[in-house]
């Protein structure tokens, strides 16, 4: 069993039959777990969810202590400012964690909850009834905070989840992990419900995109571009997309200055490496030369480097010549492409020919002309004067999310507690039969 193995140190790797072997024992146990969990009480799960939080705050300092050794580890590497940030943990971060946690037990519990119901004029009685998905798989970059939120979503929707997070930050990931551990056996849960692959090796992953020899019921995959391209490219199992975050804020005619200032400049410079921060800001022709000077200065006192169309080089000089690739650039870093545009159509334009429908938002005054960017624009989340930054499950009160859904099967949008079930339909007659 692997409960009897130690965890692979990170950056190590092991042959690929143990890795074989490994996964595959890790599949048939989430497996029998699943049927365990998909019958647990709410208040057991709660109970878990809760004891996870007390062990995360209780563990602070050991998971501070693996994540400064990742964290090292990523700077003696030359990984970037954005990914490094993106995997560092504090104290904040850690409490936040934890809250998430309480968060998720705070929902209402989905499983068994009736969708919609009926009756049939032969008076059979239907029900739609929502039911977890069974396995869900979750291959993750960086963020050690996924491990939390994605054992904790999975757990409340009734599903057993198996976790494999990016190497760079293994340590930081088992630390938490032994804190999920310690809650499900608190309250009485199989330990096996919420477990993480214990070795870097890229193995593991194919193994997971093979289903676990049809143990994996689902796949979400989080993180850049190359890993979701090769988990929709060779997964056997339904994969919900997370594609990457080219986000666009479009600021229309007319629009308070102040309030585009202060939300552009959030949209893209609060955390510049999350997927719903802002990377092509695009300007109505009739605002260009009252909006684009003071905006655009706003942001390059915040540290952003400005890439700009001709239109936007001959009003603000300052900006270095976007090229086209800039347009189809997810940079998660502290630069943004900026276009002045001719009205509302060619915004939506811009957006539908460069975006990948993850996040946009409309900055405008026009009532009607922000409904109509809402309805035409087809992103999983569209917003009217308010920063992309929201683009969050948390955010949206689903207490935590495992990623954002850019895909129109199924899930769309931030992926939280409801979009982790199906459905069943419960018929009840007294003794009908079909002519």
């Amino acid at each position: 069993m692997l409960t009897s193995l130690r965890p692979v140190e990170t950056g190590t790797n092991v042959a690929g039959d143990d890795v074989a072997a490994i996964m595959a024992d890790i599949g048939r146990r989430a497996r029998a777990a699943a049927r365990t969990l998909a019958l647990a009480p709410s208040e057991t799960k709660n109970a878990a969810l809760r004891a996870m939080a007390a062990a995360v705050r209780a563990d602070r300092e050991a998971i501070l202590a693996a994540n400064l050794r990742d964290v090292a580890a990523m700077r003696e590497t030359g990984q970037a400012g954005s990914f490094i940030d993106r995997s560092t943990l504090d104290d904040g971060r850690i409490e936040a964690i934890a809250r998430s946690l309480e968060e998720v037990a705070d929902l209402p519990d989905p499983v068994g909850a009736v969708i919609a119901a009926w009756e049939r004029p032969n008076g059979l009685s239907i029900e739609r009834v929502r039911t977890p998905l069974g396995v869900v798989g979750v291959i993750y970059e960086s963020r050690p905070n996924v491990t939390a939120d994605a054992g904790a979503l999975c757990l409340k929707a009734g599903n057993a989840v198996v976790l494999r997070g990016g190497s760079d930050a293994l340590g930081t990931s088992l630390a938490i992990h032994a804190c999920l551990a310690r809650g499900l056996e608190a309250a009485g849960l199989p330990a096996d419900a919420i477990q993480l692959v214990p070795t870097p090796d890229r193995a593991a992953v194919g193994a997971m995109l093979a289903g676990l020899d049809g143990n994996l019921d689902v796949i979400v995959p989080r993180g850049g571009k190359s890993l979701v391209a090769r988990v929709q490219t060779e997964a056997r199992v339904p994969v919900f997309a997370h594609l990457e975050g080219l986000v666009h804020v479009y600021v229309h005619a007319p629009a308070d200055l102040e309030m585009v200032k202060r939300v552009v400049v959030n949209a893209k410079m609060r955390r510049t490496g999350v997927c719903g921060a802002a990377e092509t800001l695009l300007f109505d022709r009739a605002l260009a030369g009252t909006h684009i000077g003071p905006v655009l200065d706003a942001l390059a006192a915040a540290g952003c480097e400005i890439r700009g169309d001709a239109a936007v080089r001959a009003l603000y000089p300052a900006a270095m010549p976007a090229s086209e690739a800039d347009w189809t650039t997810e940079y998660l870093d502290a630069i943004v492409s900026v276009a002045v545009v001719d009205g509302l159509d060619a915004a939506i334009a811009h957006i539908e020919t460069n975006g990948s429908h993850h996040t946009d938002a409309i900055l405008t005054d026009d009532g009607a002309a922000a409904e109509r960017f809402m309805a035409e624009v087809d992103s999983a989340i569209v917003l009217h004067n308010a920063s992309t930054q929201f683009a969050d499950g948390g955010e949206f009160g689903m207490g935590a999310e495992i990623g954002i859904a850019t895909g129109r099967m199924h899930a769309r949008g931030p992926v939280g507690v409801e979009q982790l079930t199906s459905f069943k339909y419960r018929v009840r007659g007294h003794g009908q039969t079909r002519p």
